[in-house]
């Protein structure tokens, strides 16, 4: 049967693409289903202001009589005008293990692009660095991070069939948690500390986050500013970031380092909770929430979700001072090891420092790209 191509127009279209994944992904043990309630609000093209702000198309691939593929394209204006680039991205993209559906979806993005005078599409990377981006190459078996997608390798092996080629990679460390934090970060530590200038805050109420979540973000735009496709956050992305990730974050592992009370340090980590999400099968209710409220206090993964450090303040052992804590909160709550997430692969300081602690590469990412 002859592969149909739709643009999602309709509620039943905009449903039939965001239950896919549960079709394609059917007997894949390490996939984490969505909360479905979650993606309706993000793929809600009236209320989600990434719609309006970007040139975006959502899509369907239809074989008889029944969706079989579907991919997201975007324009990000604001990033293509600060940067002077005409890139347009894919993401979201699933199908079932048959090229010509994934050849099918990605031509209609790439024509649907150069209509628009893109020279170069990249992904799967969604609006923000905040969304999922690159897929699983290399650690296939291991359990995906937090906001990771958990693709097959089948998709990998189309896109280079299509002459999609890597754009940029990232890495992923597995660090066992030992009971006390290593010496050299212990001494470290205590000669930052005696600074009085310096403190360590941490956090047992959420409601204490607060006062920081706007500094924080400031200091990820100042610190992120660099990285490939990163799009600086305005306040409107600042608010809608923190209603999407504070449901989800522990006080206990946010960790801030201050200098003469001015934030110029962070790491957040997450309990991975994907045994509660695949138990709760996209739904909180009536059990899902519990499934997923449970799985954060047996979990013995922690995802170390984000991270930075002022400029200025790199090279002096702000990195350790915030490890030591994050490993005494990790070791008193029982986790047997620490998930580092995406790492830039370019990044050799951060990678050395991960590597220094024992630090094992055991996952690997990719975000493809290709000239149109």
């Amino acid at each position: 049967m002859s592969i149909e191509i739709k643009i999602v127009k309709s509620q039943a279209d905009l449903t039939a693409f965001i239950k896919l994944p549960w079709k394609i992904h059917r007997g894949h043990n390490k996939w984490v289903p969505p909360i479905l309630r979650d993606e309706f609000r993000f793929f809600n093209i009236k209320a989600n202001p990434a719609f309006s702000e970007n040139d975006t198309v959502l899509v369907l691939a239809w074989q008889n009589n029944r969706p079989v593929g579907r991919i997201a394209g975007i324009i990000h204006n604001r990033h293509n005008d600060s940067s002077g680039e005409k890139t347009a991205r894919f993401s979201y993209l699933e199908c079932e293990e048959n090229i010509e559906i994934a050849k099918a979806l990605l031509d209609f993005i790439e024509k649907w692009a150069k209509d628009r005078g893109m020279t170069k599409i990249i992904g799967p990377k969604g609006f923000s660095n905040q969304d999922p981006q690159g897929f699983l190459i290399e650690g296939f078996g291991n359990e995906p991070s937090t906001e990771a997608f958990s693709n097959f390798g089948y998709i990998v092996r189309f896109l280079s069939e299509m002459n999609y080629v890597k754009e940029v990679d990232y890495v992923v460390y597995k660090i066992l948690t030992p009971e006390t934090p290593p010496e050299l970060y212990r001494k470290v530590s205590e000669r930052i500390l005696k600074q009085t200038d310096f403190q360590v805050l941490e956090f047992t109420h959420k409601k204490d986050l607060w006062p920081f979540i706007v500094p924080v973000f400031r200091l990820m735009n100042e610190t992120y500013r660099h990285l490939p496709g990163y799009v600086i956050l305005s306040e409107q992305d600042m608010l809608n970031l923190s209603k999407r990730f504070l449901p989800i974050i522990d006080p206990l592992f946010v960790k801030l380092v201050t200098f003469r009370e001015q934030v110029i340090a962070f790491i957040i980590g997450i309990p991975n909770m994907n045994t509660g999400l695949r138990k709760a099968n996209g739904h909180l209710f009536p059990f899902g929430l519990f499934y997923i409220l449970h799985s954060r206090k047996t979990s013995r993964q922690l995802d170390l979700m984000l991270g930075a450090i002022k400029p200025e303040f790199r090279g002096k052992g702000i990195d350790a001072l915030m490890g030591a804590a994050m490993v005494r909160s990790a070791h008193v709550a029982g986790f047997e090891y620490l998930d580092t997430n995406h790492e830039l692969e370019s990044n050799i300081q951060v990678r050395s420092e991960m590597e220094r602690v024992g630090g094992m590469l055991y996952k690997r990412y990719r975000i493809f790209q290709k000239s149109l």
